[in-house]
């Protein structure tokens, strides 16, 4: 038996409410650009709306003028989405309180997540939105993934209770002595002074 090998999120649908609270929410408050919008191809009484979170993926929206928004949170029962996160850079994040409270748009405030920074709110319908800010750059070649699960085997390996920056750090360090050669023979740190 064989995988079927996923290669990225090709995009993610949501239901939405009416086609105006779409628009005003990802792409005036997320700043995802509106890209394309269509029938629902499956039910002619919506239309389908496309944002580009900012990585080429896309978001969708089923949106129904007759749907008005619902505040009330989500289901995160088994199966229900607890929350979707969204990537921002750090200079991003630390302007996001602002942003926000400026719209009146109640937040939960910057978390610390040890290895990134969170910041907590839900759309007009309810659906719990995360910002996400990682700490660190990983190195050429490598992806936030590399350097998370060397981070984690770090982090068990110490006995630690979760991913902080000294993992991270120890983690970017580990993959570029593996992926970058050097003509010394010795790598070790030292004390040139």
């Amino acid at each position: 038996m064989r995988k079927l090998q996923s290669q990225g999120v090709h995009h993610i649908t949501l239901v939405g409410a009416d086609r105006r609270t779409s628009i005003d929410f990802w792409e005036d408050v997320l700043g995802m650009p509106f890209v394309f919008e269509q029938p629902n191809l499956d039910n002619p009484g919506e239309s389908h709306l496309y944002f580009d979170p900012g990585d080429g993926r896309l978001i969708t929206v089923f949106t129904n003028e007759a749907r008005k928004p619902d505040r009330a949170r989500t289901s995160t029962g088994q199966g229900a989405v607890h929350h979707l996160a969204f990537s921002v850079s750090q200079a991003t994040f630390r302007q996001a309180v602002q942003r926000l409270d400026e719209r009146g748009v109640k937040h939960s405030g910057p978390k610390d997540r040890g290895f990134m920074d969170s910041i907590y709110f839900e759309d007009p319908l309810g659906l719990l939105i995360e910002l996400a800010s990682y700490r660190f750059e990983p190195p050429f070649g490598c992806s936030h993934a590399d350097v998370m699960i060397e981070a984690h085997r770090i982090r068990v390996a110490r006995g630690d209770y979760n991913i902080a920056e000294e993992h991270l750090a120890d983690a970017i360090e580990l993959l570029v002595e593996r992926r970058q050669q050097s003509l010394s023979e010795d790598r070790t740190a030292k004390k040139p002074y």
